[in-house]
């Protein structure tokens, strides 16, 4: 009894911040939080059920379930940071074969001599600029996990343009006047057929790259030549190819997949 006494008197211990965890430990509990929440839904009544599926649609999905993908949405922006890293690897473990998943938006022809990077600017002419102009930023490699939202993931070795060193280097981003930062970026390929957007702060993080490399060669066609986005903090579905056009935006730019049901954020 006296030892049941004392297992009493313990606190409990504190259940840790999401900012402490590491990436993992965030992924399994989002994972057990999703699992708990299938459970939940089996015992909705069927009635409440039919109610929620007969709500209007939001790019493709119930309000409901939009409203629930938004507050998922805050709880990852709460334990954001670019101080949290997607781990590295060496080089003799990236994937010689690496795969290729999607053609949206790379079904039309390209000629890459003539192809240019177009910058849009709030107020002023956009920028256009070519690969080597893009070449003379110093050059960021990265060995890490690629994962892919269906189920998939290869550690992959890319090389490129920090993103926050481009934007810093063209002084992109920022409001005029106010310094703030605005809230999203936008991005597309050259036929329009394929766009994401991305919040800011994720596409500022220290290991986003404007790639053109892959395996130390340039980008082949089908994974995203001349230019591509590799994000390490989002799904590969956004991670554009080919991209032909950015632009920073108050309001969120149109994302191919959250038009198709998907969820807006994406991140990891």
């Amino acid at each position: 009894m006296a030892e049941m006494d004392d297992i009493d008197k313990k606190q409990p211990e504190k259940e840790p911040e999401p900012e402490t965890l590491t990436t993992d430990q965030q992924i399994r509990r989002r994972t057990i939080k999703a699992f708990a929440w299938f459970g939940l839904a089996g015992l909705v009544p069927y009635g409440v059920w039919k109610w929620i599926l007969a709500q209007p649609k939001e790019a493709g999905l119930p309000k409901f379930f939009r409203e629930v993908l938004g507050v998922n949405e805050q709880v990852a922006n709460r334990y954001f940071s670019d101080t949290h890293l997607a781990p590295t690897f060496p080089k003799e473990m990236a994937v010689k074969n690496v795969r290729i998943n999607g053609r949206a938006g790379l079904r039309t022809a390209l000629d890459p001599t003539a192809w240019r990077l177009r910058v849009e600017r709030a107020g002023q002419k956009p920028l256009l600029l070519s690969l080597d102009d893009l070449k003379a930023l110093p050059k960021q490699e990265l060995i890490f996990q690629f994962k892919c939202i269906e189920g998939w993931s290869q550690i992959q070795h890319w090389g490129g343009v920090n993103f926050a060193e481009f934007v810093k280097k063209y002084e992109l981003g920022q409001k005029t006047g106010s310094g703030d930062w605005y809230p999203y970026v936008g991005m597309k390929t050259p036929d329009g057929g394929y766009y994401v957007g991305i919040d800011t702060p994720s596409a500022l993080h220290p290991q986003t790259l404007l790639a053109y490399e892959m395996n130390e060669q340039p980008l082949q066609d089908l994974h995203g030549a001349p230019l591509r986005l590799i994000i390490p903090v989002k799904y590969g579905v956004k991670n554009l190819k080919r991209i032909g056009s950015l632009w920073f935006s108050d309001e969120r730019p149109r994302d191919f997949w959250a038009e198709r049901g998907y969820d807006y954020h994406d991140g990891l």
